[in-house]
């Protein structure tokens, strides 16, 4: 579960970029999901990103099947470049299942969400950068809880650059590139959409209870061997966020739920409710993991 922005407090966690970090449970079933967040959800006094965090009793949404859930099926997150058809087949198999459950589902679309990833990148490129490089991980102008320890420990990076990914240094470099030659002008216009893509998201879950797409719009991909490209370790690393990257930027909460098999890979079919409604979530992904093996699906 990638709950709400701020639901749960990051303190301790070495921040990357605060409008994005999000923490939250991974569990290998539903109820034990809502348990954990039951425990971990809420103020803790030392998080900034936290506006008055409303938790609820998760567990309590186990008790109730998906009869009457409105399920919007967004058109936009199938059929990507790199859709695996086979994914995409998947992923509506499972949506099927909800609708054997009781729940209504629709197609519908929100069009804004084939740029989301779009947005999500200059905030992460430029954020990143600015906070968990040039920052130390920990950054200034916030008030949250300063582990000092590790800001020591990380700033040795400058030492040891070449250790670093070629992912981070792609993404290193974009960042200082945009913000030496732009002036942060993208990431704060990226900011801005991100505002833009929510009202769209609010405004589909206003006529739904939960938004259904792929996790990923492909099975997990081989790790490039010791002699890949760069390019190879650049498409590995980024080719698979188109889904999940938006709701990053928005603050939605979503989860996901293994919904069969591809080639013997397990495919992820991702739920995406409104702010501080991950009872409901739990609620859906709950009867859909009580209805049958997902591995036969």
């Amino acid at each position: 579960m990638k709950p709400t922005h701020g639901l749960v407090p990051y303190t301790g966690i070495m921040p990357i970029e605060l409008t994005l970090d999000h923490t939250g449970p991974m569990t290998r079933s539903v109820a034990d999901n809502a348990l954990l967040l039951e425990v971990i959800a809420g103020d803790d006094g030392l998080d900034p990103r936290q506006y008055a965090p409303r938790t609820a009793e998760y567990t309590a949404a186990l008790r109730h099947d998906a009869g009457g859930l409105r399920i919007g099926v967004v058109t936009e997150g199938f059929g990507h470049a790199n859709s695996e058809s086979e994914v995409d087949a998947q992923v509506r198999k499972g949506v099927d299942r909800f609708a054997k459950l009781g729940a209504k589902v629709t197609e519908m679309s929100v069009p804004m969400h084939a740029v989301g990833a779009a947005i999500w990148s200059p905030i992460a490129l430029e954020g990143a950068t600015e906070l968990m490089m040039k920052g130390n991980g920990m950054g200034t102008n916030w008030r949250g809880l300063f582990v000092t320890s590790l800001l020591d420990a990380h700033s040795t990076w400058r030492h040891r650059a070449n250790e670093l990914s070629d992912t981070l240094k792609v993404s290193m470099l974009l960042g200082h590139y945009f913000t030496k030659h732009y002036r942060g002008h993208f990431y704060a216009k990226a900011q801005n959409l991100s505002r833009k893509l929510r009202e769209a998201y609010d405004a589909a879950l206003a006529d739904h209870d939960l938004l259904v797409m792929p996790t990923l719009p492909l099975k997990a991909t081989p790790l490039p061997p010791a002699d890949a490209s760069r390019e190879l370790y650049v498409q590995r690393a980024f080719e698979m966020i188109a889904n999940t990257a938006p709701f990053d930027a928005t603050g939605h909460p979503a989860m996901s739920l293994p919904c069969g098999l591809a080639d013997g890979l397990p495919v992820g079919l991702m739920l995406i409710g409104r702010h501080h409604d991950e009872a409901t979530i739990y609620r859906a992904a709950h009867a859909f993991e009580q209805s049958g093996d997902w591995r036969s699906l």
